[in-house]
């Protein structure tokens, strides 16, 4: 008889405890089922906007490929099955990214969704080339979910059928799903609601709709958003299902003030503020998957550990976080979620690291120092005579506005 080493024992029993491990972490994970497809979705879906550059040796910033295949690896071994890019995300090589990335791993073991970014070019040429494009760069066959991106973006009806309708785009990409080519065909929205409203009346079933939800915009979206409550029960009329993005508005509900973390540890002690943002969003039954951009491993830890299984909120519960949404909702808050959409700024002024600070302070109750560097750029923002960053922000904030009175509180301390 052939023997067996001690060393080839334990190396079976490592593998099978692994592969064991894996399997209870995928039947923990809570999912739900995309009506029009089938599928099993993760109701944690990973969004992938926001991973980590770092210096070549030349000094160049490229992306960290190396930490960005270990997050997916985690996280498909976790059983997070939903992965959502984009043309112009990285500075636009978010697919290319994703694509080295998920090609490591069975075709059958994820869902990648991504977007038809044609804000500039209205071409439906241009439009086939970005799919095109895609497709090579995330080394697919076929996308599992394709959206029409940023629906409604402050543009109106007007520039929405001049992307999509006018054009043929829209019949080009139904063309693309009859092929197969694209398997679930839906949208992300952003700002104007008669243009939201005005999606469910082309007479198309669209698969899904990408919204932005959480505890804070089902009542209070500020700008020019809309209150989520409106969009989440048109899609549900619709019998549509929604994919929720800022479920912790920017990172803003993933850290509260010691008294509003105090109201939620009463209901229910130990948990996060992210985890109660989580949750809150989970609880509805017509959520298809809920994205976090998780750059980090301990987030990715942590939410894996939030979503195996995912608990929905209790009346108890529901009753602290609305305590917890009359505080914020008056503690004067900008809603940026830092997605960099507004910078570079031509005149050099880091728009999202301002905002986010001055948010830090309104948040914490601290004086704002008027010698943080941060804060004083703001007074280096030529808004009147610029705006750029305003056309391009998705929230539809009134940047050159808040950077005047950041700048005119700092000057006033």
């Amino acid at each position: 008889m052939k023997k067996i080493s001690l060393l080839t024992i334990l190396s079976a029993i490592i593998l099978t405890t692994a592969v064991s491990c894996s399997r209870k972490e995928q039947n923990q994970l809570s999912y739900r089922i995309c009506q029009s497809s089938g599928d099993k979705i993760s109701l944690l879906g990973f969004g992938c906007m926001r991973f980590p550059f770092i210096k070549d040796e030349e000094g160049n910033d490229i992306p960290d490929q190396e930490f960005i295949n270990e997050l997916i690896d985690v996280a498909i071994r976790s059983g997070i099955n939903y992965f959502d890019a984009a043309p112009g995300y990285m500075r636009g090589q978010n697919e290319a990214v994703m694509g080295k990335a998920l090609s490591r791993h069975n075709r059958e073991d994820y869902f990648i969704a991504t977007k038809m970014a044609n804000f500039n070019d209205f071409s439906l040429e241009f439009a086939k080339n970005m799919f095109e494009k895609s497709l090579r760069d995330l080394q697919v066959d076929y996308i599992d979910y394709y959206l029409l991106h940023s629906v409604g973006g402050g543009q109106g009806t007007k520039t929405f059928r001049e992307r999509f309708l006018y054009n043929g785009v829209l019949e080009y990409l139904l063309e693309e799903k009859k092929a197969g080519r694209i398997r679930n065909l839906g949208w992300s929205f952003h700002g104007d609601v008669a243009v939201y409203d005005t999606m469910f009346e082309l007479g198309i079933k669209w698969d899904f709709v990408m919204i932005q939800m959480n505890y804070i915009d089902w009542q209070h979206a500020s700008g020019r958003n809309v209150n989520a409550e409106h969009l989440y029960h048109k899609a549900l009329e619709n019998n549509t299902q929604v994919i929720i993005m800022e479920p912790l508005l920017g990172g803003r509900l993933g850290r509260l003030s010691a008294y509003a973390q105090g109201l939620l540890d009463q209901a229910n002690p130990g948990r996060t503020a992210a985890e109660w943002a989580f949750r809150y969003v989970g609880s509805f039954d017509n959520v298809l998957t809920i994205l976090s951009g998780m750059n980090r491993m301990d987030h990715l830890e942590e939410n894996i550990n939030t979503f195996s299984p995912m608990k929905p909120l209790n009346n108890k519960e529901k009753e602290a976080l609305a305590a917890v949404t009359r505080i914020m909702t008056m503690a004067g808050y900008i809603n940026c979620t830092g997605c960099d959409y507004c910078v570079p700024c031509p005149f050099g002024v880091d728009i999202p690291g301002i905002l986010l600070r001055y948010n830090e302070y309104i948040r914490e109750g601290k004086e704002i120092d008027k010698n943080d560097p941060i804060l004083q750029q703001a007074a280096e923002c030529r808004g009147d005579a610029c705006r750029l960053c305003e056309r391009e922000c998705p929230q539809r904030l009134r940047i050159a506005r808040e950077l005047r009175r950041i700048d005119s509180i700092v000057r006033a301390n």
